[in-house]
């Protein structure tokens, strides 16, 4: 079974880091979490400690079969490190799956991953997302090729339950 990457800077959302974290595992994913930097501690948005376990040097894509990004501010922290915007742009060359929900897909605008594609985001970074060329949808979950986005943490529940279906090729 593929392992599933998932990204920490400070701020993440930690709903959105911690349920999908678990929700994989659940279903038998070895999970890893990768930082800016390797054995750094980030605390979430309300103060959750989230260890990295690996630098993005230290990636190794073909290991993973999903991206997961979670939001907060973490992703626009995250987008300025060009070790973590190339592993975005390097799942989706690779055709693998990237999840990201609220501002997580700040990273894959990034990594100019979305244009022609229909995505959803919090709202703040609506306009972002059309600015760089894709439709935005306000809708709990979007999945277009294998890119899954969702809004926010109440979407959680749909966000990894696709995500999964995805992966297992529903």
């Amino acid at each position: 079974m593929p392992k599933i990457l998932i990204m920490v800077d400070e701020g993440v959302e930690d709903a959105e880091f911690l349920y999908p974290y678990y929700r994989f595992q659940e279903e038998g994913y070895k999970v890893d979490v990768v930082g800016s930097k390797a054995k750094e501690t980030y605390l979430g948005k309300h103060g959750v400690p989230i260890r990295s376990n690996l630098s993005p040097e230290e990636v190794n894509v073909d290991d993973y079969g999903a991206l997961i990004i979670p939001g907060g501010r973490a992703p626009d922290r995250m987008r300025i490190n060009k070790g973590l915007v190339r592993i975005v742009r390097d799942f989706y060359e690779r055709g693998k799956v990237i999840a990201a929900i609220c501002h997580g897909p700040q990273m894959l605008i990034e990594a100019d991953v979305l244009r022609g594609k229909r995505a959803t985001c919090w709202k703040s970074v609506a306009t972002d997302l059309r600015n760089a060329g894709a439709t935005f949808v306000n809708s709990p979950v979007v999945i277009d090729g294998n890119i899954v986005t969702s809004r926010f943490p109440a979407d959680l529940p749909k966000f990894c339950r696709e995500t999964i279906k995805l992966l297992k090729g529903e």
